[in-house]
């Protein structure tokens, strides 16, 4: 039904125009670009705040939800940070290059566009978009940039709601909070916990928002800007010309307006992402081959011994912190294909009995989900953590790992060519699907992972010295990438450094566990056309699984944005550190793949 919602067949959403929007605006109070008489003399920050985050889930200003306490990871806590920026990263504010300057224009543009639809008059429409971006730029310069937020110690800022008022008075936040919690039914003191993982910019914020809120103009902005936000998230669930209006910008931060694509391909996408359990169950159905699920299992305990094998070459760790790694590495659990509740329809049917959808109603849908995803999030306040739930939906070409439940899944999707095939050599299976295995298991040792004990809290683990060695190490990885440009950017080794430690010690622990598998098989014999042993095969496979292509815009967003290197350097940085990689291609020492002083953390 959402699918049907979406694909629009009874074209409900071109009839209805803008209608659904503007009686939404209306829900929160209205909104000066659009509301004939709009007066800010009975408005409050509070009210309008409480409507927006949490009726309609939208992060403006700041961000909250529940989630596992870093310090104690068996339970649940409220946790808070800073959030707020409709453009992807803080650069397109404040980065003054051509493309940035782009960027900023398409979105006014865009903001201006959909406000004249929504019944705006143009130039005060132009205008009063113009001062939302501002506030914009000025909250992106209180947002602290990704690479400066790696270590997991000095975001941690456990206080109680008391605390947070004396930090951030610009709402009461005990007001705020029981707001939210009156959907499930939960009490909030003034003692109640929260982590907040930006104190800087919290109390940046309430000077910023002083500012505003002393000036009649300086509300009627804050109100333009809550309401935007709101809109903005909305605004693809209207009819055509609110969706052609999102082109331009699209255009500019991905170098493509997404026109060919068919609606039914938007629609699949759309669905997989708000109802992917759903999906999944009938993905797992149809196309899932259980011997996957099988196989997997045996291939990441390879893996993991490699790994953990890996631990006596490593001169800089200490013996005792190397004997609390083997055991974190044996603790992190592995969750395979699908979570076993998707197989059962009738625990599926309750999982979705409160979320009312229907086939001719695709904005109220977008509006219910936000919504019902909200309070399943804020239903888990003060519950214990339950480690084996999934957060990535089966039919996800994905993987990930979890440091507070020191856990890694491996979703169905994942499963199939070009990463994984029952029917494929080894040399195949190890080098694509092999290396996300070993990616995903070194994330638990990466420069934040490594801070989570193997009960998944966040712990002084490792002896000091060790540490300190480490971080020699990880400089080496930092340099490294650094050195790497694309359409005129440089990658941030700062930001991309975890991934790039775990694509590194990924591909070393699939290619040793490969070794181990092949002396165990009888020799495989070439495949036809490739003069290449399976040795070599498997770096092809690695290799291959990364063969992408993308536009120059889309490549400048993800370096600002991705915590992964782009596609092309996660290849060459991996394998120009690993020795094996040079032995079979017999690459020259000091060439580019094979370089003398190559770095190596696991």
């Amino acid at each position: 039904m959402y699918y049907e919602s979406c694909l629009d067949a009874n074209d409900t959403v071109e009839t209805l125009g803008a209608k659904p929007m503007i009686d939404l605006i209306a829900k929160l109070g209205g909104w000066n670009v659009t509301t004939k008489g709009f007066s800010v003399s009975n408005w409050t920050l509070q009210n309008t705040l409480q409507i927006v985050q949490n009726k309609y889930s939208i992060g403006a200003l700041f961000s909250y939800g529940v989630g596992e306490d870093d310090r104690n990871s068996s339970r649940h806590v409220l946790q808070l940070d800073q959030s707020g920026l409709a453009l992807p990263t803080r650069d397109n504010y404040l980065n003054k290059t051509a493309e940035h300057v782009k960027v900023l224009q398409a979105y006014l543009e865009y903001m201006t566009k959909v406000g004249i639809l929504l019944g705006g008059e143009p130039n005060v429409t132009r205008k009063q978009m113009q001062a939302i971006v501002d506030f914009e730029t000025k909250l992106a310069n209180i947002t602290t940039p990704s690479e400066q937020r790696r270590d997991e110690e000095s975001l941690y800022h456990l206080m109680t709601l008391a605390e947070l008022q004396e930090k951030a008075n610009f709402i009461d936040w005990r007001q705020f909070f029981e707001n939210a919690m009156k959907v499930v039914q939960k009490k909030v003191g003034a003692r109640q916990q929260i982590i907040i993982y930006a104190p800087e910019y919290m109390s940046n914020l309430t000077k910023l928002l002083e500012e505003y809120q002393n000036t009649t103009e300086g509300k009627i902005t804050l109100n333009n800007y809550l309401v935007w936000q709101t809109v903005k998230v909305f605004t693809l669930c209207l009819s055509k010309p609110f969706r052609d209006a999102y082109k331009g910008l699209r255009t500019a931060l991905m170098g493509s307006d997404g026109a060919d694509e068919p609606q039914w391909r938007y629609c699949i996408q759309d669905t997989n992402n708000v109802l992917g359990f759903a999906i999944g169950a009938i993905f797992v159905r149809e196309v899932f081959d259980v011997r996957s699920k099988e196989q997997a299992e045996v291939m990441i305990n390879n893996v993991r011994n490699a790994f953990k094998r890996n631990f006596d070459n490593l001169k800089w760790m200490d013996e005792q912190t190397r004997k609390l790694a083997i055991d974190k590495a044996d603790a992190i659990s592995d969750m395979i294909g699908y979570p076993e509740f998707i197989k059962d329809i009738n625990h599926l049917d309750e999982r979705f009995e409160n979320l009312s959808i229907r086939s001719d109603a695709y904005f109220e849908n977008n509006v219910n989900i936000n919504f019902y995803n909200l309070k399943k999030n804020l239903e888990k306040i003060n519950e214990p953590v339950n480690k084996t739930t999934w957060s990535m939906v089966p039919s996800t070409v994905n993987a990930y790992y979890t440091p507070t439940k020191n856990q890694m899944v491996f979703p169905a999707g994942i499963l199939q060519s070009p990463f994984y095939d029952p029917s494929f050599p080894s040399a195949l299976n190890y080098g694509a699907m092999g290396v996300v295995m070993g990616h995903e298991l070194t994330h638990g040792f990466d420069d934040q992972g490594r801070q989570y004990d193997k009960n998944g809290n966040l712990n002084h683990w490792w002896k000091n010295k060790t540490v300190e060695r480490f971080k020699e190490r990880t400089k080496c990885v930092v340099n490294q990438y650094e050195k790497y440009e694309i359409e005129n950017n440089r990658v941030n080794g700062n930001q991309t450094l975890g991934e790039n430690i775990a694509d590194n010690g990924g591909l070393k622990a699939a290619y040793h566990a490969y070794l181990d598998v092949a002396k165990e098989e009888p020799e495989p014999k070439k495949l036809p056309g490739l003069d290449l042993s399976h040795k070599q095969l498997f770096f092809v496979a690695f290799a291959q699984v990364w063969c992408s292509t993308t536009t120059k815009e889309a490549t400048t967003l993800e370096i600002e944005k991705d915590s992964h290197a782009p596609a092309k350097f996660r290849v060459i940085g991996a394998l120009s550190n690993l020795k094996e990689f040079s032995e079979q291609f017999q690459c020259r020492l000091g060439s580019k793949m094979n370089p003398v002083n190559k770095c190596e953390v696991w």
